[in-house]
């Protein structure tokens, strides 16, 4: 697959200058127009004020692009029928001369092709409930099993099974660890309500850690860097608990299934918080992006 990196970020690998990987699926898909192009701006801006160089990815007409201009942003933020996807999706809209934004997986993928080791998002794709009827698990847990990249993320989606999920990324050998903190944060929750096995409190450090990645130079896996949303800007936790299990229920009695689950609980979580849920999951993404540049900055220290 040809990349085509901006000029920017292309200068920036060569010379070891940091980087941060974005995707594209929240500005196409995770946002209401136009506040979604505004967030996508800050987000780059963020990456900046940190000293690194952002490199937002997706697919346009066929070509993977590793950093968008202004123009390819907006194109992003605007245009209609915009896909979304995944690494599997990738060949295929390459091929059929496709537009897309890239959710974790395919992000995750072609950041690293491009030589980019550290990628921010907001919350992993993971297992979903009732896994064992639907078998349901999200592709970001298998590509991040076999993709050296650092995510810094906050955690799973809370509509997923989290337990199953710490399990499962356990069983695919993919590191995680909480930053500044002993919990597994919830995404729109700073506590998940369940512990990690490790706890890593600056950006040097998690760079130590990438760096040890490499010097024993075992399978390429993921780092997950579990980052979570300051307590004073999370989704009120009996408000989160309380909308979640009216939208599990909506969901059986509407009889949604598959692909379809999580963006209808996250538009019942958004439209039964009045647009709480959309605030905490924004203030976890900025969180995310100022960290992962920091670590950005510190992993060219090391290297």
């Amino acid at each position: 697959m040809t990349l085509v990196v901006s000029e920017e970020v292309r200068e920036a690998v060569a010379a070891r200058r940091p980087v941060v990987a974005l995707e594209s699926t929240i500005i196409a898909h995770g946002l209401p127009r136009p506040r979604n192009l505004r967030v996508a701006e800050e987000l780059e801006a963020l990456v900046r004020r940190q000293g690194a160089v952002p490199a937002t990815i997706a697919v346009l007409d066929g070509r993977a692009h590793i950093g968008l201009d202004q123009e390819r942003l907006e194109r992003i933020a605007t245009e209609d029928g915009i896909r979304k996807l995944g690494h599997r999706d990738l060949p295929l809209a390459v091929a059929s001369g496709a537009s897309g934004a890239t959710t974790v997986s395919a992000t995750a993928l072609l950041a690293a092709l491009a030589g980019i080791r550290v990628f921010a998002t907001g919350g992993l794709g993971g297992v979903h409930r009732e896994w064992t009827v639907t078998q349901d698990e999200s592709a970001d847990l298998g590509l991040l099993a076999r993709t050296r990249i650092t995510v810094v993320c906050a955690g799973v989606k809370s509509i997923l099974d989290v337990p199953a999920t710490l399990q499962r990324l356990e069983t695919l050998g993919v590191a995680v660890a909480g930053y500044g903190t002993d919990r597994f944060p919830g995404f729109y929750l700073s506590d998940s309500g369940h512990p990690v096995d490790w706890r890593i409190d600056t950006p040097e450090r998690v760079a130590e850690v990438m760096r040890a990645q490499d010097l024993l130079d075992g399978p390429d896996a993921a780092l997950i860097v579990a980052n979570p949303v300051p307590e004073e800007d999370q989704l009120d936790p009996a408000l989160h608990a309380r909308v979640l299990a009216d939208a599990l229920r909506a969901s059986d009695a509407e009889g949604v299934s598959g692909q379809a689950v999580t963006p209808f609980l996250l538009d019942h979580l958004m439209r039964h918080t009045d647009g709480a849920s959309l605030e905490a999951n924004l203030a976890a993404v900025r969180g995310n992006v100022r960290l992962a540049a920091e670590i950005a900055a510190a992993w060219t220290e090391v290297t």
